[in-house]
C-alpha cells in the first residue's frame, strides 16, 4: 500500500524548495495526499477494512495540520500547493 522508491522521488522532485529537501511541508503534503488518494481507491474495493481506514483518518489530520501550518507561514506556497494537488481551501 505504501508508495514505491519512484513515485516517491517524482513528487519529492516535483515539490521540493531547494537540492536536498524531503521534508519540507509542501513535500511531506504532497507525499500524505498522493497515500490518501491511494488508500482512497483501496477502500472502494475494500468497504469493511476499517482497520485501515484508522490510518487514512490519521494520514488526514497530519496533511491538515501541516496545511494550516503551511498557510500561516507561506500563503503563496500554500496557495500554489493546492492548485497543483486539486485540493480545495
Amino acid at each position: 500500500m505504501a508508495l514505491n522508491n519512484e513515485t516517491k522521488a517524482e513528487i519529492i522532485k516535483k515539490f521540493k524548495q531547494s537540492d536536498g529537501d524531503c521534508g519540507s511541508s509542501s513535500v511531506q503534503i504532497a507525499l500524505l495526499t498522493e497515500n490518501i488518494n491511494k488508500l482512497s481507491d483501496h477502500f472502494n474495493k475494500n468497504k469493511k477494512d476499517n482497520h485501515s481506514r484508522l490510518g487514512l483518518l490519521k494520514m488526514i489530520m497530519k496533511r491538515r495540520s501541516l496545511m494550516r501550518y503551511l498557510k500561516r507561514t507561506d500563503i503563496t506556497t500554500y496557495e500554489k500547493l493546492i492548485k497543483e494537488l486539486g485540493l480545495r481551501k
